[in-house]
């Protein structure tokens, strides 16, 4: 009885550290540039594993240097309800699963919130502990970031070609300028391969991508042109 008293005492007290951790974890981060992820260790191992050279660039960029036209694209493109809602998006969820039921090729629901805490702090392999973990880091980071701090995160850090992260750095790479410089079509096609950079190409778009940046750029003029952060949560 005393061993087990012991042992729930300890788990209790390692639950409770990893909770504080976790807390802490999110707060430097509201205010700190993000240095290093797990997912940009993960593709370098993988880099090192096939014999490859080793890529990995990343420039953080402040939200006010980075061009409005693609933080209106990725929202468009990924999460035309990030303004509003608190993390879930419930109704592109039901769709979701109500498409999944009658196609093989399956709908995702992330939000841009999601994806920015899995981006920060876990790892890319889908699984139900990946998945809970999410979903606690996404209610922690709405919970203490407003959206600018979302948006700014997500930005910089997120996957945009093999072994490029971040707006900056994707900008630089695939059309030689900075991404407070981004056109209105450029900021559309990064958006057009967000469901999967790895496998869809900014210098060397597809019909498939391209198509794809032209629905973005609908959606776009649909909008208005421009991301208002201050507008009020449902």
């Amino acid at each position: 009885m005393r061993l087990l008293k012991r042992t729930g005492r300890f788990v209790l007290r390692v639950v409770l550290v990893l909770w504080l951790l976790s807390v802490l974890m999110v707060v430097v981060f509201r205010f700190v540039p993000v240095p290093l992820t797990p997912l940009m260790v993960i593709r370098s191992i993988e880099q090192m594993q096939n014999e490859r050279p080793v890529v990995l660039k990343k420039t953080w960029k402040s939200l006010e240097y980075i061009s409005p036209h693609l933080q209106l694209a990725v929202v468009c493109a990924e999460d035309q309800r990030f303004l509003k809602h608190r993390g879930f998006d419930f109704e592109a969820i039901e769709k979701a699963l109500e498409h999944n039921k009658k196609s093989k090729r399956k709908r995702g629901a992330s939000t841009i919130s999601q994806q920015t805490a899995k981006n920060l702090f876990l790892w890319p392999r889908r699984s139900w502990l990946r998945k809970g973990l999410e979903s606690y880091f996404t209610v922690l980071i709405e919970l203490l970031w407003p959206k600018e701090r979302i948006m700014e995160v997500y930005l910089n850090i997120i996957e945009l070609g093999d072994g490029v992260y971040g707006a900056e750095a994707a900008s630089q790479h695939h059309f030689g300028m900075a991404a407070s410089q981004l056109s209105k079509q450029q900021a559309a096609l990064m958006a057009a391969v967000l469901p999967n950079p790895r496998s869809y190409s900014i210098s060397h778009p597809s019909p498939y991508v391209r198509g794809r940046q032209s629905w973005v750029l609908g959606q776009m003029a649909l909008w208005g042109g421009r991301l208002e952060y201050k507008e009020e949560k449902e």
